[in-house]
C-alpha cells in the first residue's frame, strides 16, 4: 500500500510540473524561451546542490538550519583565501569545501553524542557561522575573483551552463549513495526506526555524522558556484536559503519523519520551486508576495504529509 501511495506522490508531482510550464507560458510569452529556461535551471542550481544533503538529513528525520549560513560563509571564506591571501585557486576550493565538510561534521557528532535536538544544533551553528562570516570579511564585501574561478558559475560547456552540470553531476552522485550504497539504506532505516536501526547493528552515531558531513559539503559547493555567479562575496548571500532548499526536499515528498522519500522527486521538487519563482517574477509578483506564497506550500506540502503518516498509522491501527 505505501509503495502505491509513493507511486502516486510522484506521478502526481510531475503532473503539477508540468501544469505550472502550461500555466506560465500561457501567462508569459517569454517563460518558454530558451533563454528563460536555461536562467530558470542557472537559478535553481544552488538549491539543487544543497538539497542533496537536506535530502539525506530529512531522511533521517532531522533538519538542518546551517545551509544558509554555510554558503555565506564559504563565499567569504573563499573568496578572503583568493582574494586577501593570493591563494592557489585549486588550493582556495579544496580548503573551502574541508570547513564546510567539517561545519557540517560537528552538528552531526553534537546531535549523535549529546543527543541535542538538530533544530537547536543547527540554529546554534546558522547564527555562530552567520557572525564569523562578518567577523572575517569585517561586513565589507570581497570581489574581483580570478577569472578561472568564475568558470563555476558563470562558464558555459556548448549552450549548457557549468552550474546546471555541476547540480547534474550532484544528483547522480546523491541518488547512486542513496540507491546504490549500504549507508544509503541505512539513511532510511535508521529514519523509519531508530532503535530498531540500532539494534540491527547499524552504528547510528557514525551515520549521523556522515549524513550531516555530506549536508556541509554539499551546502559548500552551493556556495563555490554562489560567489562564482556573483563574482562578490558577501557575509549574507545565504540568509534564507536553507529554506527554499528545505520546501524544495518537503515538496519532492520526503518525509518529515524520515525514513520515506526519493531523490527523482526531490529534482521535481527543485523544479517546481524554480519555475514558481521564475514565474511570478514574469508576472510582476513583489518579493513579499513570492514569499507569502512559498510559505504556504511548505505548509501545504509538510501538512499533506502529516495527514498521509496519520492516515497509515489508522490503517496499521485497524490491521
Amino acid at each position: 500500500m505505501k509503495s502505491v501511495i509513493n507511486k502516486i506522490k510522484g506521478r502526481a508531482i510531475y503532473a503539477f510540473l508540468a501544469l505550472m510550464i502550461i500555466f506560465f507560458s500561457i501567462i508569459s510569452p517569454n517563460f518558454l524561451t530558451m533563454k528563460n529556461l536555461l536562467n530558470v535551471a542557472k537559478q535553481v542550481s544552488i538549491f539543487g546542490i544543497a538539497s542533496v544533503g537536506m535530502t539525506y538529513v530529512i531522511l533521517l528525520g532531522g533538519i538542518d538550519l546551517a545551509t544558509g549560513s554555510i554558503i555565506s560563509f564559504v563565499n567569504i571564506v573563499c573568496a578572503y583565501f583568493m582574494v586577501n591571501m593570493g591563494m592557489n585557486i585549486f588550493l582556495a576550493i579544496v580548503l573551502s569545501l574541508v570547513i564546510s565538510t567539517f561545519i557540517g561534521f560537528l552538528n552531526g557528532i553534537i546531535i549523535a553524542e549529546l543527543r541535542m535536538p538538530a533544530l537547536i544544533v543547527t540554529f546554534a551553528a546558522q547564527t555562530i557561522f552567520a557572525g564569523y562570516a562578518y567577523i572575517i570579511c569585517g561586513g565589507v564585501p570581497i570581489s574581483r575573483m580570478p577569472e578561472s574561478f568564475l568558470v563555476l558559475g558563470q562558464g558555459y560547456v556548448g549552450p549548457i551552463p557549468v552550474p546546471v552540470i555541476i547540480m547534474i553531476v550532484i544528483f547522480a552522485i546523491g541518488t547512486f549513495i542513496l540507491n546504490k550504497t549500504y549507508f544509503g539504506r541505512y539513511f532510511y532505516a535508521l529514519g523509519g526506526n531508530e532503535e530498531a536501526a540500532l539494534l540491527s547493528g547499524i552504528k547510528v552515531k557514525v551515520v549521523k555524522c556522515l549524513v550531516y558531513s555530506l549536508s556541509g559539503l554539499f551546502a559548500g559547493i552551493a556556495g563555490l558556484v554562489m560567489l562564482a555567479r556573483a563574482n562578490t562575496a558577501q557575509p549574507n548571500a545565504g540568509v534564507g536559503y536553507e529554506f527554499d532548499v528545505i520546501t524544495c526536499v518537503v515538496l519532492g515528498g520526503v518525509s518529515v519523519n524520515g525514513g520515506s522519500g526519493k531523490m527523482s522527486n526531490v529534482i521535481a521538487g527543485v523544479l517546481i520551486i524554480g519555475v514558481l519563482s521564475n514565474g511570478m517574477v514574469l508576472m510582476n509578483v513583489s518579493s513579499y508576495m513570492q514569499m507569502v506564497i512559498k510559505g504556504i506550500i511548505l505548509l501545504l506540502a509538510v501538512g499533506a504529509d502529516c495527514i498521509q503518516q496519520m492516515n497509515a498509522q489508522k490503517t496499521k491501527a485497524v490491521a
